[in-house]
Protein backbone atom coordinates (compact mmCIF):
# COMPACT_ATOMS: atom_id res chain seq x y z
CA UNK A 1 0.00 0.00 0.00
CA UNK A 2 1.48 3.38 -0.98
CA UNK A 3 1.40 6.61 1.03
CA UNK A 4 -1.56 8.01 -0.87
CA UNK A 5 -3.63 4.93 -0.12
CA UNK A 6 -2.55 5.12 3.52
CA UNK A 7 -3.56 8.74 3.73
CA UNK A 8 -6.94 8.07 2.17
CA UNK A 9 -7.72 5.11 4.42
CA UNK A 10 -6.84 6.90 7.63
CA UNK A 11 -8.67 10.10 6.72
CA UNK A 12 -11.84 8.06 6.21
CA UNK A 13 -11.41 6.45 9.61
CA UNK A 14 -10.90 9.78 11.34
CA UNK A 15 -7.09 9.89 11.27
CA UNK A 16 -5.04 12.85 10.05
CA UNK A 17 -1.89 11.63 8.33
CA UNK A 18 -0.21 15.05 8.02
CA UNK A 19 2.52 16.45 10.19
CA UNK A 20 2.41 19.85 11.95
CA UNK A 21 3.85 21.65 8.93
CA UNK A 22 1.27 20.08 6.59
CA UNK A 23 3.85 17.86 4.92
CA UNK A 24 3.23 14.12 4.76
CA UNK A 25 5.73 12.38 7.05
CA UNK A 26 7.64 9.26 6.13
CA UNK A 27 5.79 6.03 6.78
CA UNK A 28 6.97 3.78 9.59
CA UNK A 29 8.01 0.16 9.39
CA UNK A 30 4.40 -1.00 9.17
CA UNK A 31 3.48 1.73 6.69
CA UNK A 32 1.20 3.59 9.08
CA UNK A 33 1.37 7.36 9.55
CA UNK A 34 -0.15 9.14 12.53
CA UNK A 35 -0.32 12.62 14.01
CA UNK A 36 -1.15 13.52 17.58
CA UNK A 37 -4.61 15.06 17.73
CA UNK A 38 -6.89 16.49 20.43
CA UNK A 39 -7.64 13.96 23.15
CA UNK A 40 -11.39 14.09 22.59
CA UNK A 41 -11.18 13.28 18.89
CA UNK A 42 -11.22 9.72 17.65
CA UNK A 43 -7.56 9.82 16.80
CA UNK A 44 -4.35 7.88 17.37
CA UNK A 45 -1.05 9.26 18.65
CA UNK A 46 2.02 9.87 16.54
CA UNK A 47 4.27 6.84 16.15
CA UNK A 48 6.42 5.18 13.60
CA UNK A 49 5.85 1.69 14.93
CA UNK A 50 8.28 1.98 17.84
CA UNK A 51 7.75 3.00 21.45
CA UNK A 52 9.60 6.25 22.28
CA UNK A 53 11.77 6.32 25.36
CA UNK A 54 10.53 9.72 26.57
CA UNK A 55 7.29 11.66 26.23
CA UNK A 56 7.19 13.62 22.98
CA UNK A 57 6.30 16.72 24.93
CA UNK A 58 9.40 16.35 27.09
CA UNK A 59 9.63 15.75 30.80
CA UNK A 60 7.13 17.42 33.11
CA UNK A 61 8.06 20.94 34.17
CA UNK A 62 9.99 21.37 37.39
CA UNK A 63 11.16 18.64 39.71
CA UNK A 64 7.72 17.55 40.88
CA UNK A 65 7.72 14.30 38.86
CA UNK A 66 10.20 11.48 39.34
CA UNK A 67 10.37 8.44 37.09
CA UNK A 68 9.79 5.20 38.97
CA UNK A 69 9.50 2.51 36.30
CA UNK A 70 8.84 1.78 32.65
CA UNK A 71 5.70 0.19 31.27
CA UNK A 72 5.46 -0.95 27.65
CA UNK A 73 1.93 -1.35 26.29
CA UNK A 74 0.98 -3.96 23.72
CA UNK A 75 0.58 -3.19 20.04
CA UNK A 76 -3.01 -2.95 18.85
CA UNK A 77 -4.41 -2.13 15.43
CA UNK A 78 -0.85 -1.89 14.14
CA UNK A 79 0.29 0.98 16.36
CA UNK A 80 1.80 1.65 19.74
CA UNK A 81 -0.17 4.15 21.89
CA UNK A 82 2.17 6.91 22.97
CA UNK A 83 2.23 10.61 22.25
CA UNK A 84 2.79 13.63 24.44
CA UNK A 85 1.13 12.00 27.41
CA UNK A 86 -0.33 8.65 28.24
CA UNK A 87 -3.23 7.48 26.16
CA UNK A 88 -5.18 8.22 23.02
CA UNK A 89 -8.51 7.02 21.73
CA UNK A 90 -8.55 3.65 20.00
CA UNK A 91 -9.06 3.83 16.26
CA UNK A 92 -12.29 2.60 14.73
CA UNK A 93 -12.37 -0.86 13.10
CA UNK A 94 -11.34 -1.16 9.47
CA UNK A 95 -14.99 -1.36 8.41
CA UNK A 96 -15.86 2.10 9.80
CA UNK A 97 -18.31 3.94 7.55
CA UNK A 98 -19.15 7.64 7.39
CA UNK A 99 -21.38 8.80 10.22
CA UNK A 100 -24.29 9.80 8.02
CA UNK A 101 -25.09 8.60 4.54
CA UNK A 102 -28.09 7.97 2.36
CA UNK A 103 -28.21 5.38 -0.35
CA UNK A 104 -29.77 6.64 -3.54
CA UNK A 105 -32.33 4.27 -4.98
CA UNK A 106 -33.37 4.96 -8.54
CA UNK A 107 -36.77 3.54 -9.23
CA UNK A 108 -38.60 3.81 -12.48
CA UNK A 109 -42.06 5.05 -11.65
CA UNK A 110 -44.96 3.32 -13.29
CA UNK A 111 -47.10 5.80 -15.13
CA UNK A 112 -50.72 5.95 -13.98
CA UNK A 113 -53.66 7.80 -15.34
CA UNK A 114 -56.48 9.17 -13.21
CA UNK A 115 -59.96 10.03 -14.38
CA UNK A 116 -62.04 13.06 -13.44
CA UNK A 117 -64.03 11.13 -10.81
CA UNK A 118 -60.88 10.00 -9.04
CA UNK A 119 -59.61 13.57 -8.89
CA UNK A 120 -62.86 14.89 -7.41
CA UNK A 121 -62.90 12.10 -4.80
CA UNK A 122 -59.30 12.86 -3.83
CA UNK A 123 -60.09 16.55 -3.32
CA UNK A 124 -63.06 15.74 -1.08
CA UNK A 125 -61.05 13.28 1.04
CA UNK A 126 -58.14 15.72 1.37
CA UNK A 127 -60.51 18.44 2.55
CA UNK A 128 -62.00 16.18 5.21
CA UNK A 129 -58.57 15.02 6.41
CA UNK A 130 -57.25 18.57 6.42
CA UNK A 131 -60.05 19.73 8.68
CA UNK A 132 -59.52 16.78 11.02
CA UNK A 133 -55.76 17.27 11.20
CA UNK A 134 -56.13 21.00 11.80
CA UNK A 135 -58.56 20.42 14.68
CA UNK A 136 -56.36 17.71 16.17
CA UNK A 137 -53.32 19.95 16.04
CA UNK A 138 -55.10 22.79 17.80
CA UNK A 139 -56.37 20.49 20.54
CA UNK A 140 -52.93 18.92 21.03
CA UNK A 141 -51.20 22.27 21.34
CA UNK A 142 -53.77 23.64 23.72
CA UNK A 143 -53.58 20.54 25.92
CA UNK A 144 -49.74 20.47 25.86
CA UNK A 145 -49.29 23.98 27.21
CA UNK A 146 -52.28 23.82 29.50
CA UNK A 147 -53.67 26.74 31.43
CA UNK A 148 -50.91 28.61 33.23
CA UNK A 149 -53.17 31.25 34.67
CA UNK A 150 -53.64 31.16 38.40
CA UNK A 151 -51.68 31.79 41.54
CA UNK A 152 -47.94 31.11 41.20
CA UNK A 153 -46.21 31.32 44.58
CA UNK A 154 -42.58 30.34 43.86
CA UNK A 155 -40.04 32.23 45.97
CA UNK A 156 -36.26 32.58 46.07
CA UNK A 157 -34.34 32.07 49.32
CA UNK A 158 -37.45 32.42 51.49
CA UNK A 159 -38.18 35.92 50.16
CA UNK A 160 -41.53 36.97 48.75
CA UNK A 161 -41.15 38.26 45.21
CA UNK A 162 -43.74 39.59 42.81
CA UNK A 163 -44.76 36.77 40.46
CA UNK A 164 -45.96 37.62 36.98
CA UNK A 165 -48.49 35.29 35.39
CA UNK A 166 -47.89 34.21 31.81
CA UNK A 167 -50.91 34.21 29.51
CA UNK A 168 -50.12 32.08 26.49
CA UNK A 169 -51.76 31.06 23.27
CA UNK A 170 -51.35 27.84 21.36
CA UNK A 171 -48.12 28.52 19.45
CA UNK A 172 -44.48 28.21 20.38
CA UNK A 173 -43.51 31.73 19.32
CA UNK A 174 -45.92 33.41 21.71
CA UNK A 175 -44.85 31.13 24.57
CA UNK A 176 -41.16 31.98 24.08
CA UNK A 177 -42.02 35.67 23.88
CA UNK A 178 -44.05 35.52 27.11
CA UNK A 179 -41.31 33.58 28.90
CA UNK A 180 -38.65 36.05 27.76
CA UNK A 181 -40.73 38.99 28.99
CA UNK A 182 -41.12 37.39 32.42
CA UNK A 183 -37.69 35.83 33.06
CA UNK A 184 -35.49 38.07 30.89
CA UNK A 185 -35.23 40.96 33.40
CA UNK A 186 -33.82 38.50 35.98
CA UNK A 187 -30.81 37.49 33.84
CA UNK A 188 -27.83 39.85 34.11
CA UNK A 189 -24.48 40.29 32.43
CA UNK A 190 -21.24 39.75 34.38
CA UNK A 191 -17.78 41.04 33.53
CA UNK A 192 -14.61 40.04 35.38
CA UNK A 193 -11.55 42.25 34.86
CA UNK A 194 -8.01 41.44 35.98
CA UNK A 195 -5.17 43.96 35.88
CA UNK A 196 -1.78 42.42 35.09
CA UNK A 197 1.42 44.33 35.82
CA UNK A 198 4.15 43.69 33.28
CA UNK A 199 7.86 43.16 33.90
CA UNK A 200 8.68 46.79 33.09
CA UNK A 201 5.82 48.20 35.15
CA UNK A 202 3.19 48.50 32.43
CA UNK A 203 -0.34 47.32 33.18
CA UNK A 204 -2.64 45.36 30.90
CA UNK A 205 -6.18 44.17 31.52
CA UNK A 206 -7.86 40.87 30.71
CA UNK A 207 -11.62 40.51 30.82
CA UNK A 208 -14.08 37.66 30.87
CA UNK A 209 -17.84 37.86 30.43
CA UNK A 210 -20.74 35.62 31.34
CA UNK A 211 -24.27 35.57 32.67
CA UNK A 212 -25.92 35.55 36.07
CA UNK A 213 -29.39 35.17 37.59
CA UNK A 214 -30.96 37.49 40.17
CA UNK A 215 -31.72 35.10 43.04
CA UNK A 216 -33.15 37.54 45.59
CA UNK A 217 -34.53 41.06 45.32
CA UNK A 218 -31.86 42.38 47.71
CA UNK A 219 -28.92 41.67 45.40
CA UNK A 220 -27.81 38.01 45.59
CA UNK A 221 -26.90 36.74 42.12
CA UNK A 222 -26.18 33.16 41.01
CA UNK A 223 -23.60 32.39 38.34
CA UNK A 224 -21.08 29.73 37.34
CA UNK A 225 -17.83 29.51 39.29
CA UNK A 226 -15.75 29.62 36.13
CA UNK A 227 -17.32 32.98 35.22
CA UNK A 228 -15.75 34.62 38.30
CA UNK A 229 -12.85 32.17 38.73
CA UNK A 230 -10.13 34.68 37.91
CA UNK A 231 -11.33 36.98 40.67
CA UNK A 232 -11.87 34.10 43.11
CA UNK A 233 -8.37 32.64 42.78
CA UNK A 234 -6.68 35.74 44.21
CA UNK A 235 -3.44 35.26 42.28
CA UNK A 236 -2.11 38.64 43.36
CA UNK A 237 -3.65 40.51 40.44
CA UNK A 238 -6.12 43.32 40.94
CA UNK A 239 -9.56 42.05 39.93
CA UNK A 240 -13.10 43.33 39.96
CA UNK A 241 -16.52 41.91 39.12
CA UNK A 242 -19.16 44.09 37.47
CA UNK A 243 -22.86 43.37 36.96
CA UNK A 244 -25.01 44.83 34.19
CA UNK A 245 -28.79 44.87 34.64
CA UNK A 246 -31.08 44.48 31.60
CA UNK A 247 -32.96 47.58 32.73
CA UNK A 248 -29.75 49.65 32.74
CA UNK A 249 -27.17 47.87 30.56
CA UNK A 250 -24.87 50.89 30.19
CA UNK A 251 -24.04 51.25 33.88
CA UNK A 252 -21.86 48.72 35.72
CA UNK A 253 -22.52 47.80 39.35
CA UNK A 254 -19.53 46.43 41.24
CA UNK A 255 -20.13 43.07 42.93
CA UNK A 256 -18.41 41.08 45.67
CA UNK A 257 -17.97 37.31 45.96
CA UNK A 258 -20.14 35.71 48.66
CA UNK A 259 -18.83 32.17 48.10
CA UNK A 260 -18.50 29.40 45.57
CA UNK A 261 -18.53 25.64 45.07
CA UNK A 262 -16.13 24.42 42.40
CA UNK A 263 -17.52 20.88 42.20
CA UNK A 264 -20.94 22.17 41.18
CA UNK A 265 -19.53 25.10 39.15
CA UNK A 266 -21.72 27.48 41.15
CA UNK A 267 -20.97 30.83 42.77
CA UNK A 268 -22.93 33.56 44.52
CA UNK A 269 -22.06 37.23 44.17
CA UNK A 270 -23.82 40.28 45.61
CA UNK A 271 -24.52 43.85 44.57
CA UNK A 272 -25.68 46.66 46.85
CA UNK A 273 -29.09 47.19 45.30
CA UNK A 274 -32.65 46.36 46.36
CA UNK A 275 -35.96 45.96 44.59
CA UNK A 276 -34.47 43.70 41.94
CA UNK A 277 -36.66 41.37 39.81
CA UNK A 278 -35.75 38.01 41.36
CA UNK A 279 -36.47 35.00 39.19
CA UNK A 280 -39.25 32.60 40.09
CA UNK A 281 -37.97 29.17 41.16
CA UNK A 282 -39.38 26.01 39.59
CA UNK A 283 -39.00 22.34 40.52
CA UNK A 284 -36.46 20.32 38.53
CA UNK A 285 -37.72 17.05 40.01
CA UNK A 286 -40.92 17.42 37.99
CA UNK A 287 -39.22 17.78 34.61
CA UNK A 288 -40.04 15.41 31.75
CA UNK A 289 -38.03 14.61 28.65
CA UNK A 290 -39.52 16.44 25.68
CA UNK A 291 -40.68 19.52 27.59
CA UNK A 292 -40.05 22.86 25.95
CA UNK A 293 -37.43 25.05 27.64
CA UNK A 294 -36.00 28.51 27.03
CA UNK A 295 -32.34 29.50 27.55
CA UNK A 296 -31.62 33.14 28.39
CA UNK A 297 -28.13 34.60 28.62
CA UNK A 298 -25.38 36.53 26.89
CA UNK A 299 -23.87 34.30 24.18
CA UNK A 300 -20.66 35.86 22.97
CA UNK A 301 -20.59 38.37 25.82
CA UNK A 302 -22.41 41.55 26.79
CA UNK A 303 -22.76 42.61 23.17
CA UNK A 304 -25.54 40.04 22.83
CA UNK A 305 -26.98 40.49 26.31
CA UNK A 306 -30.44 39.04 26.90
CA UNK A 307 -30.38 36.60 23.97
CA UNK A 308 -33.11 33.96 23.96
CA UNK A 309 -33.16 30.48 22.44
CA UNK A 310 -35.55 27.59 22.90
CA UNK A 311 -35.52 23.83 22.61
CA UNK A 312 -36.56 20.76 24.53
CA UNK A 313 -35.25 18.71 27.42
CA UNK A 314 -33.27 15.99 25.66
CA UNK A 315 -32.35 14.01 28.77
CA UNK A 316 -32.34 14.03 32.55
CA UNK A 317 -29.88 12.83 35.20
CA UNK A 318 -26.90 13.03 32.85
CA UNK A 319 -23.57 12.51 34.58
CA UNK A 320 -20.18 13.86 33.56
CA UNK A 321 -17.27 12.05 35.19
CA UNK A 322 -15.49 15.28 36.01
CA UNK A 323 -14.24 16.09 39.46
CA UNK A 324 -14.86 19.71 38.56
CA UNK A 325 -18.54 18.78 38.20
CA UNK A 326 -18.56 16.24 41.03
CA UNK A 327 -21.29 13.61 40.71
CA UNK A 328 -23.97 16.08 39.66
CA UNK A 329 -26.90 14.87 37.63
CA UNK A 330 -27.41 17.40 34.83
CA UNK A 331 -30.22 18.43 32.51
CA UNK A 332 -29.44 17.92 28.82
CA UNK A 333 -31.06 20.25 26.30
CA UNK A 334 -30.78 21.12 22.65
CA UNK A 335 -31.46 24.80 23.35
CA UNK A 336 -28.46 26.79 22.14
CA UNK A 337 -25.97 27.37 24.98
CA UNK A 338 -22.92 29.25 23.75
CA UNK A 339 -19.87 30.87 25.37
CA UNK A 340 -21.20 33.74 27.47
CA UNK A 341 -24.40 31.84 28.25
CA UNK A 342 -22.67 30.22 31.22
CA UNK A 343 -24.46 31.19 34.41
CA UNK A 344 -27.63 32.05 32.49
CA UNK A 345 -31.12 30.71 33.08
CA UNK A 346 -32.86 27.65 31.70
CA UNK A 347 -36.57 28.19 32.29
CA UNK A 348 -39.78 26.28 31.62
CA UNK A 349 -42.86 27.50 29.76
CA UNK A 350 -44.11 29.15 32.96
CA UNK A 351 -41.00 31.31 33.12
CA UNK A 352 -39.71 29.46 36.19
CA UNK A 353 -36.01 28.71 36.67
CA UNK A 354 -35.36 24.99 36.26
CA UNK A 355 -31.59 25.03 35.71
CA UNK A 356 -28.41 27.09 35.47
CA UNK A 357 -26.64 26.76 32.11
CA UNK A 358 -23.16 25.41 32.64
CA UNK A 359 -21.55 23.22 30.01
CA UNK A 360 -21.62 22.93 26.24
CA UNK A 361 -20.13 19.90 24.51
CA UNK A 362 -19.46 19.81 20.80
CA UNK A 363 -18.18 16.91 18.74
CA UNK A 364 -17.79 16.53 15.00
CA UNK A 365 -20.44 13.85 14.69
CA UNK A 366 -22.93 15.52 17.01
CA UNK A 367 -24.68 18.83 17.17
CA UNK A 368 -24.16 20.88 20.33
CA UNK A 369 -25.37 19.36 23.57
CA UNK A 370 -26.18 21.87 26.30
CA UNK A 371 -26.18 21.04 30.00
CA UNK A 372 -27.70 22.80 32.98
CA UNK A 373 -27.47 22.26 36.74
CA UNK A 374 -30.95 21.36 38.10
CA UNK A 375 -32.49 24.20 40.09
CA UNK A 376 -33.16 22.04 43.15
CA UNK A 377 -29.41 21.42 43.42
CA UNK A 378 -28.71 25.10 42.76
CA UNK A 379 -31.02 26.26 45.56
CA UNK A 380 -29.53 23.82 48.07
CA UNK A 381 -25.92 24.81 47.35
CA UNK A 382 -26.49 28.55 47.00
CA UNK A 383 -28.56 28.75 50.20
CA UNK A 384 -25.68 27.04 52.03
CA UNK A 385 -23.28 29.62 50.59
CA UNK A 386 -25.50 32.53 51.60
CA UNK A 387 -25.99 31.13 55.10
CA UNK A 388 -22.23 30.55 55.41
CA UNK A 389 -22.74 26.79 55.73
CA UNK A 390 -20.56 25.93 52.75
CA UNK A 391 -18.11 23.43 54.27
CA UNK A 392 -14.83 23.00 52.36
CA UNK A 393 -14.35 19.63 50.67
CA UNK A 394 -11.21 18.11 49.05
CA UNK A 395 -10.49 18.86 45.42
CA UNK A 396 -7.61 18.30 42.95
CA UNK A 397 -9.05 19.72 39.72
CA UNK A 398 -9.30 17.00 37.07
CA UNK A 399 -11.96 15.42 34.89
CA UNK A 400 -11.82 11.71 34.11
CA UNK A 401 -12.65 10.03 30.81
CA UNK A 402 -15.52 7.52 30.84
CA UNK A 403 -14.20 5.74 27.75
CA UNK A 404 -11.50 3.74 29.51
CA UNK A 405 -12.43 1.36 32.31
CA UNK A 406 -9.99 -1.11 33.84
CA UNK A 407 -10.89 -3.87 31.37
CA UNK A 408 -10.38 -1.60 28.35
CA UNK A 409 -7.03 -0.36 29.62
CA UNK A 410 -5.89 -3.92 30.28
CA UNK A 411 -6.95 -5.00 26.79
CA UNK A 412 -4.93 -2.15 25.31
CA UNK A 413 -1.90 -3.03 27.42
CA UNK A 414 -2.03 -0.08 29.82
CA UNK A 415 -1.92 -0.21 33.62
CA UNK A 416 -5.26 0.22 35.42
CA UNK A 417 -6.10 3.75 36.50
CA UNK A 418 -8.14 6.88 35.85
CA UNK A 419 -7.51 8.55 32.48
CA UNK A 420 -7.28 12.33 32.82
CA UNK A 421 -9.44 14.06 30.23
CA UNK A 422 -8.85 17.64 31.36
CA UNK A 423 -7.07 19.60 34.07
CA UNK A 424 -8.40 22.74 35.76
CA UNK A 425 -5.91 25.58 35.09
CA UNK A 426 -3.95 26.55 38.20
CA UNK A 427 -5.65 23.80 40.22
CA UNK A 428 -3.83 21.37 42.54
CA UNK A 429 -3.31 18.77 39.78
CA UNK A 430 -2.09 21.41 37.33
CA UNK A 431 0.41 22.79 39.84
CA UNK A 432 1.57 19.22 40.56
CA UNK A 433 2.33 18.62 36.86
CA UNK A 434 -0.50 16.26 35.88
CA UNK A 435 -1.41 16.60 32.22
CA UNK A 436 -4.26 15.68 29.94
CA UNK A 437 -3.88 12.05 28.86
CA UNK A 438 -2.06 10.89 32.01
CA UNK A 439 -3.32 7.76 33.77
CA UNK A 440 -3.52 8.19 37.54
CA UNK A 441 -2.56 4.77 38.90
CA UNK A 442 -2.16 5.53 42.61
CA UNK A 443 -3.34 8.29 44.95
CA UNK A 444 -2.18 8.60 48.54
CA UNK A 445 -1.19 4.93 48.65
CA UNK A 446 -4.50 3.68 47.20
CA UNK A 447 -4.52 1.82 43.89
CA UNK A 448 -6.74 3.55 41.34
CA UNK A 449 -8.87 1.63 38.85
CA UNK A 450 -11.14 4.40 37.59
CA UNK A 451 -13.16 7.47 38.50
CA UNK A 452 -14.96 5.90 41.46
CA UNK A 453 -11.80 4.76 43.25
CA UNK A 454 -10.06 8.10 42.57
CA UNK A 455 -13.04 10.04 43.90
CA UNK A 456 -13.07 7.85 47.02
CA UNK A 457 -9.34 8.41 47.59
CA UNK A 458 -9.71 12.18 47.21
CA UNK A 459 -12.68 12.34 49.59
CA UNK A 460 -10.64 10.50 52.23
CA UNK A 461 -8.31 13.52 52.35
CA UNK A 462 -8.73 16.99 53.79
CA UNK A 463 -7.99 20.30 52.07
CA UNK A 464 -4.34 21.10 52.69
CA UNK A 465 -3.16 17.48 52.91
CA UNK A 466 -0.03 16.62 50.90
CA UNK A 467 -0.20 13.23 49.19
CA UNK A 468 1.84 11.19 46.72
CA UNK A 469 0.27 10.59 43.32
CA UNK A 470 1.56 8.21 40.64
CA UNK A 471 0.76 8.57 36.94
CA UNK A 472 1.52 6.63 33.77
CA UNK A 473 2.84 8.68 30.86
CA UNK A 474 4.36 7.43 27.59
CA UNK A 475 5.51 4.07 28.88
CA UNK A 476 6.77 5.22 32.29
CA UNK A 477 5.38 5.60 35.80
CA UNK A 478 6.07 8.92 37.55
CA UNK A 479 5.39 10.03 41.13
CA UNK A 480 4.91 13.52 42.55
CA UNK A 481 3.62 15.35 45.62
CA UNK A 482 0.22 17.01 45.40
CA UNK A 483 -1.40 19.39 47.89
CA UNK A 484 -5.15 18.81 48.06
CA UNK A 485 -7.22 21.96 47.57
CA UNK A 486 -10.70 23.02 48.67
CA UNK A 487 -13.50 23.09 46.13
CA UNK A 488 -15.58 25.73 47.89
CA UNK A 489 -15.11 28.82 49.97
CA UNK A 490 -17.06 31.55 51.72
CA UNK A 491 -15.84 35.15 51.83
Amino acid sequence: MNDNENRKNFEISGFDSYSSDNEPPAAGENGHIFKEQDFNDTQAYETNGTQPDTPQGGMPPGDSFKQESSFTPHSHYGFFPSGNYGIGNTPPPPYTQPYYFKQKVNKKLKEKRYGFRAIVASVIIASILGAAVGTGTYMAVGNFYGNTQGNNTGTASEQTNIVKTINITSNVESVVQAVAEKAGPSVVGIRTTAAITGFFGGTTESTGEGSGIIYTKDGYIITNYHVIQEAAEQTGRTTKIEVFLPSDPENAIEASIVGYNISSDLAVIKINKTGLPAIEIGNSDELKVGEYVVAIGNPGGLEFMGSVSYGIISGLNRRLNAESMGSLQLIQTDAAINPGNSGGALVNTKGQLIGVNSVKLVAEEFEGMGFAIPVNTVVQICDEIIKNENEPTPYIGVSISTRYDAATLQMLGYPPGAVVQSVVPNGPADRCGIKRGDIITEFNGQQITGYASLNSAINACKPGDTVTVKVYRSGKIYSASLTVGANNENR
